[in-house]
């Protein structure tokens, strides 16, 4: 009898829990070791194989897709909602990390004696060092950046702020000179784009794997503990991840979209255990593209814009959980935090956030910006130290679904969904 065909979504979301299930085995029997040595270097090569077609893919696609919009006042039109939609959002997570925050105290009513075991203990096992160098970046700082002084180095290091400008300068004067010289370059970058994507077809056959050695790994680390260590402050940041995806982003597409919401969560769904399983926006972008345009039917010139610009600057995961974190921080530290306070977090972490890198663990950095600005003990970082990777996971998942969703109400807004 043959087997029916499983979409790839479900094979993920087998994998994943194969692989909690496997890893929890292997931390209660104690083979964590086994799956260190010849699991986890599975996960890491599919992660790396992701990698390695990222900066390919968001210079060549965006490129593609600036050449093929003749008219630039609809660039112009389109960058101005894109941008517009990621920082609206992104206040709002922050306001709604706040509120949680502030409303449910997660940090309050600790005793002396625990406080201490607690900072103790994290700073130990974490091994966490802290820089207190930091500074808060403007928006003068942010716009610079963003011009690259050498474009070979913003490509090693991929810098896709830099990228992404560069693309958007390339591909605008393809459209400002003669057609008979730009053609050329336009079909070697279309060239390269469609290699590019068949190699994204071609890693997405071993997701499933991936995905399976990822988890398996972090849970054959963390065992249940994982789940359990300050439960209290997680809930609240899980629950404030999953109000805004319910509410703001179900709200966005509802008004701005005649897209189903239902279809709309299924057809990102692959995406969202890509980026679960990496802890990494940015791993996840060939993936979130590929979603968008053949699940979501956002334009291809929509996709390879507002995706790889929100992968860059889009965090409302990572907003949320610096708002939750620093008033859980001053909270345990018995610390209030005045009205003027909590609007500079809201500042400081909207820019904290557009400058966070789409890789595992960069919130923790920008965090320490967040804290700095409101002259919160960095050390404190050391107590979420436990439960950051878990949350890191979850939080990559609402930035991926923040990014279609802009893409998807673009999309409707130009007539091209």
């Amino acid at each position: 009898m043959k087997l029916p065909k499983l979409p790839l979504y479900t094979k993920i979301l087998i994998g994943l829990l194969a692989g909690v299930i496997f890893g929890i085995s292997a931390n209660r029997l104690g083979f964590s070791d086994f799956v260190f040595d010849y699991i986890k270097p599975i996960g890491s090569a599919f992660i790396r194989l992701i990698s390695m077609v990222i900066v390919p893919l968001v210079f060549a696609s965006l490129l593609v897709g600036i050449t093929s919009l003749n008219d630039i006042r609809k660039l112009g039109r389109i960058g101005a909602k894109t941008v517009a939609y990621y920082l609206c959002t992104t206040i709002i997570a922050i306001s709604i990390g706040l509120f949680l925050a502030n409303a449910l105290k997660p940090g309050a009513g600790l005793s002396e004696e625990a406080r201490t075991k607690l900072i103790t203990n994290s700073s130990e096992e974490s091994g966490v060092q802290i820089k207190t160098d930091l500074k808060t970046p403007t928006v003068k700082d942010i716009l610079l950046d963003i011009i690259p002084t050498n474009p070979v180095k913003a490509f090693t290091e991929g810098k896709m702020l830099q990228i992404i400008f560069l693309a958007l300068m390339s591909g605008i004067c393809l459209n400002l000179i003669p057609s008979e010289r730009s053609k050329p370059v336009i079909n070697f970058f279309e060239g390269i784009n469609d290699v590019v994507i068949r190699m994204v077809h071609i890693i997405m056959k071993i997701a499933p794997y991936g995905v399976f050695a990822l988890i398996s790994a972090v849970t054959a680390d963390f065992g249940l503990g994982i789940l359990l260590l300050l439960l209290k402050y997680s809930l609240v940041v899980v629950i404030g991840l999953i109000l805004h995806v319910t509410i703001v982003y179900s709200s966005a597409i509802k008004i701005f979209s005649k897209q189903k919401i239902s279809t709309f969560f299924r057809g990102i769904r692959p995406a969202q255990m890509i980026a679960f399983s990496s802890a990494s926006s940015s791993a996840s972008l060939p993936v979130t593209m590929e979603c968008t345009e053949k699940n979501l039917g956002v334009s291809e010139e929509i996709c390879s814009f507002a995706l790889p610009l929100g992968a860059t600057i889009n965090m409302d995961g990572t907003a949320l959980y610096h708002g939750v974190s620093t008033v859980f921080i001053t909270q345990v530290y018995g610390l209030s935090l005045t009205p003027v306070q909590q609007l500079t977090i809201v500042l400081t972490a909207l820019l904290a956030s557009i400058g966070t890198a789409g890789t595992p663990g960069a919130g923790v950095i920008t965090l320490a910006i967040v804290l700095k600005s409101i002259g919160v003990p960095l050390e404190g970082i050391a107590l979420i130290w436990g439960v950051e990777r878990i949350l890191d996971m979850c939080r990559s998942v609402v930035n991926v679904t923040g990014d279609a969703s802009c893409a998807v109400v673009v999309a409707s807004t130009e007539r091209e969904l």
